[in-house]
């Protein structure tokens, strides 16, 4: 009764991995009123991408978070490659909506690094 069970998955939805140490791009999400959200970024040399939240950004950058990570989930399921996914983003991006992909705001880094110092600063 005290040993320990295994977990072992079985399955799941794939998912892009949540690191890398090789270059990414990334876009930055803001609300209606120009407030930076956070960063959605990319790499497809790690079949990675993700969220950065801007703690600056509280709650609200927190909870839109939701939405892109959600966006990625959809394209990993769909088989498409991290930056495809990125450009999905970008093209299918409104400013009239609660969050939405800063236009112009597409850039390289050398690293994930750079995105999280972004997301950090505040």
């Amino acid at each position: 009764m005290t040993e320990a069970l295994p977990f072992e998955e079985v399955d799941s939805p794939p998912r892009y991995a949540t690191t890398t140490d090789k270059p990414v791009q990334y876009v930055t999400v803001a609300n209606r009123q120009g407030t930076v959200l956070g960063y959605v970024w990319a790499s497809d040399e790690d079949d990675a991408a993700g969220w950065k939240v801007r703690r600056a950004g509280g709650d609200e950058a927190f909870n839109m978070g939701a939405l892109y990570v959600s966006r990625l989930h959809d394209a990993k399921a769909r088989g498409i490659a991290p930056t495809a996914a990125l450009a999905e983003l970008i093209r299918d991006s409104d400013t009239d909506k609660p969050s939405h992909v800063v236009p112009g705001s597409l850039r390289q880094a050398p690293g994930l690094e750079v995105v999280k110092d972004l997301a950090g600063k505040g």
